[in-house]
């Protein structure tokens, strides 16, 4: 049996947990809204109650908050940020009220609660929430928790994929395979080549997700209620921001025109964007390591990913790409999330949107499975695996598509009957081209010479 105990609100009594931190309009959340068991990510919590700590700050240097319950707040807030358990005090489910206000005064009642033990009366409204509105907190804490997560965790696992290619790369610069178009086979290319087109994808993909972190910085708290900042000091913003960027080493600002990010999302959709086009770059790679994994008989069998379980209940001996499978469903999962925060970007009424709760845990979310599946695939995958070099040389010999080298010396349709009978003989290109032209050994050597045509030109 859990014992209760009662709470005020305007609109009268709610029985509570004994226990709970939180207070009756929490209590109102959880008994509305049994929709999906999911709560708020961490980080999302960790970003309301620094946007707390900070405003406490900010309004006891304007005046507004007197001494004691500023640091009354702000040890409450200290202790819930030390605790890597405090998401247990945030239990309102993901779909809630379209403003995240539950959320709000969620951290609202739990830091007061904790804050008056002190010794101090400190109101959830009066005093946590002074000079704030669900309607700025919540957008708020959307960009500076994203920015942290995409800053100090993304990006680094971004940049130990980016290196673990590279240093596989220089293993390859001079091993040469079979490129392939539509894939079917083409001209030669290098294994470092491909692999460096790995790499530069997530060097661009990096940078775009820089650009748009530097656009998430500029917050719209201060706004309040509906972007004009009503009942906030008109000096609030900036206070708290410069606290926010001293607590959390990014130079958070405010928003000049705070209504932009209370009525939309449009730099959390943007970031959404680049969070898909991540996943599609992450997709890119586990597929090609799919492929040249493939076989070990009858597919291209040119590396082999590390084993890291038994593929099958029936097939003995059987191993499976199963890194780059989760990668591939990570990216299916991450798509969707976009798509759904695309229809939440959607709901800007007016001065507010009413999906911010969803915004905030699907970036989270994406953000979180973006960051280990680029762990993942570096230490499991690129890491690892070893490389067919036989095989590798052996498909490189064969390939008919190498007579494309000899276009410009003896034109489209010779080179083209030579590619036909090689393929049709399975004699190598050079031997075919021998005995139907008049080029001698050491031209068609230096004409078909697999590494040259991966350098280009002529």
């Amino acid at each position: 049996m859990t014992d209760y105990r009662e709470e005020q609100d305007s609109l009268g009594t709610v029985q509570v947990p004994v226990d709970a931190l939180w207070g009756a309009q929490t209590q109102r959340a959880i008994d509305n809204f049994p929709v999906s068991g999911r709560r708020l990510p961490l980080p999302f919590v960790r970003a309301v109650i620094q946007i707390k700590r900070a405003a406490a700050i900010a309004n006891a240097q304007l005046g507004q908050l007197d001494k004691a319950r500023r640091d009354a707040i702000q040890a409450a807030c200290d202790q819930l940020l030390a605790d890597e358990n405090c998401g247990r005090h945030f239990p309102v489910d993901v779909f809630q009220t379209g403003s995240g206000t539950s959320s709000n005064m969620n951290a609202n009642e739990v830091i007061a609660t904790l804050a008056s033990r002190q010794g101090v009366a400190v109101h959830p409204n009066d005093h946590v929430n002074m000079g704030q509105s669900s309607n700025d907190v919540i957008p708020t804490a959307i960009h500076v928790s994203t920015a942290m997560e995409v800053v100090y965790r993304l990006l680094p696992a971004v940049t130990h994929l980016q290196g673990m290619i590279y240093g596989r790369e220089t293993e390859f610069v001079d091993l040469v395979k079979t490129g392939r178009t539509h894939l079917m086979d083409a001209m030669p290319v290098t294994l470092g080549q491909e692999l460096q087109t790995w790499r530069e994808q997530l060097i661009a993909s990096q940078h775009r997700l820089d650009a748009i972190c530097q656009e998430l910085l500029a917050v719209p708290q201060g706004g309040t209620a509906v972007g004009t900042g009503v009942n906030a000091h008109r000096d609030l913003a900036g206070k708290l921001t410069a606290e926010l960027e001293t607590q959390l080493g990014l130079k958070f600002h405010p928003l000049p025109h705070k209504f932009v990010a209370q009525s939309a999302v449009d730099v959390p959709l943007a970031l959404s964007a680049q969070l898909r086009g991540l996943a599609v770059v992450l997709l890119k790679i586990a597929n090609d390591l799919r492929w040249m994994n493939s076989g070990p008989i009858h597919g291209l069998a040119e590396i082999t990913l590390p084993a890291l379980q038994p593929g099958s209940s029936i097939m003995p001996a059987k191993v499976n790409p199963v890194v780059p499978e989760a990668v591939a469903m990570v990216a299916a999962q991450v798509t969707g999330l976009d798509q759904a925060v695309t229809v939440a970007a959607q709901s800007g009424n007016f001065q507010l949107n009413v999906m911010l709760p969803l915004v905030a845990s699907n970036l989270l979310e994406m953000i979180h499975l973006l960051t280990q599946s680029s762990q993942l695939l570096a230490d499991k995958a690129i890491k690892g695996f070893a490389v067919n070099r036989e095989s590798i040389a052996a498909s490189v010999e064969r390939n008919p598509v190498l007579v494309t080298a000899l276009n410009p010396v003896i034109g489209y349709a010779r080179a083209a009957e030579i590619a036909k009978e090689a393929y049709a003989s399975g004699k190598p290109v050079r031997e075919v081209a021998q005995a139907r032209t008049d080029l001698d050994a050491k031209s068609l050597a230096a004409l078909l010479d697999p590494f040259k045509l991966t350098q280009g030109g002529s």
